[in-house]
């Protein structure tokens, strides 16, 4: 079967791979339909490696899916050939502590798509447990089944933040995530959602989204801005989605005596914490690793209307284009937000 294989660093080529065969017991065969890329993807693309998971062998990328079960294990019930679905990527021991205490998500064991040494999706066919694979209701498309991925990732920082009806939210970072994020605190009850980018397109598309008030961190400070609209009181809940080292200079100063703050973006290395700052403010950080028991929530509020996932999808490819496409993500446009594939 066909496959987007990055064989090592800066070098991705789309070849034949092993089939992966016919399912096992609990087990579905699904061929892909939609896979969308991930900043992670791009970033084991140039640097070969994201801290301890690194590129040893040639892997297949892809961790964003949805697609149509092809054929039904052993002791599988509730699915059949031809159903649409959405598949979670991440596969822990079930039989772990982490597990147990529904916490799989930083399960050690969790063998995770595109996450070395874990192939990913972005290929013909993949062998799936049915307990990660969920229904796609129709109201869906494969695409933005797709992205129920980085839905499940903003619900879960929004659970963490424990965003309730009127309160006033600050999302840092205008990217898909951010984005998902503020739409879920709106969707949530959340009465002022403010969110903040260096992006000016990315900031217009923010602001087509009614409820989400727009800071331009090239005119404006996250933490000013907010404070001019709170009476000086700050938001209830801060979620940290840009991943940037620079947020966190003002990161600390936006949140109201007693908030939350979530961080959710991954920084690229060492960031400043300003422990008096947040002490003064008892403010509670919680932080967010992927996601638990979130996808079917996730699929929820999507197919509810909720959010509108389609239009975070920019632009739609076939596999056979992947070269060119993964140097499109590798350029950030910051007209892009979701790039992904077509396998049907």
């Amino acid at each position: 079967m066909k496959a987007v294989v990055l064989e090592k660093k800066n070098e991705l080529t789309v070849r034949e791979v092993p089939d992966p065969g016919r399912p096992g017991e609990g087990e579905l065969r699904i061929a892909p339909r939609s896979v969308g890329i991930c900043g992670s993807d791009v970033h084991y693309v140039e640097n070969g490696r994201i801290g301890k998971f690194v590129v040893e062998k040639p892997m297949v990328l892809g961790h964003e899916a949805s697609g149509v079960v092809t054929e039904v294990g052993p002791g599988v019930e509730g699915f059949a050939v031809g159903d649409r679905v959405a598949m979670e990527p991440g596969i822990p021991d079930l039989s772990s502590k982490a597990s147990r205490l529904g916490m799989y998500n930083v399960d050690p064991a969790v063998r995770f798509w595109a996450t070395p040494p874990v192939d990913g999706c972005l290929c013909e066919a993949v062998v799936h447990p049915a307990d990660f694979t969920y229904h796609l209701p129709d109201e869906l498309s494969f695409g933005e089944g797709a992205l129920l991925e980085p839905m499940a990732v903003a619900v879960h920082a929004v659970e963490k933040g424990g965003v309730k009806p009127g309160d006033t939210v600050a999302v840092s970072g205008a990217g898909t995530v951010g984005l998902l994020t503020a739409c879920i605190a709106l969707a949530c009850g959340a009465g002022k959602v403010y969110i903040s980018d260096v992006a000016v397109a990315k900031l217009d598309t923010a602001g087509q989204i009614p409820g989400l008030r727009t800071v331009n961190l090239q005119q404006e400070v996250l933490s000013q801005a907010v404070a001019d609209e709170t009476d000086g009181w700050g938001a209830d809940v801060v979620l940290e989605a840009s991943g940037a080292m620079s947020a966190y200079k003002d990161l600390w100063k936006v949140g109201a005596p007693g908030n939350t703050t979530v961080l959710v973006g991954m920084p690229a290395g060492e960031v400043p914490v300003d422990v008096v700052e947040l002490q003064s403010r008892e403010t509670q950080v919680e932080t967010v690793f992927r996601y638990a028991n979130d996808y079917p929530r996730a699929i929820e509020l999507a197919a509810s209307g909720r959010v509108d996932l389609s239009r975070f999808i920019t632009e739609t490819f076939r596999m056979e284009d992947a070269v060119r496409v993964f140097q499109r993500a590798a350029e950030s446009r910051p007209t892009d937000l979701k790039l992904q594939f077509d396998l049907s």
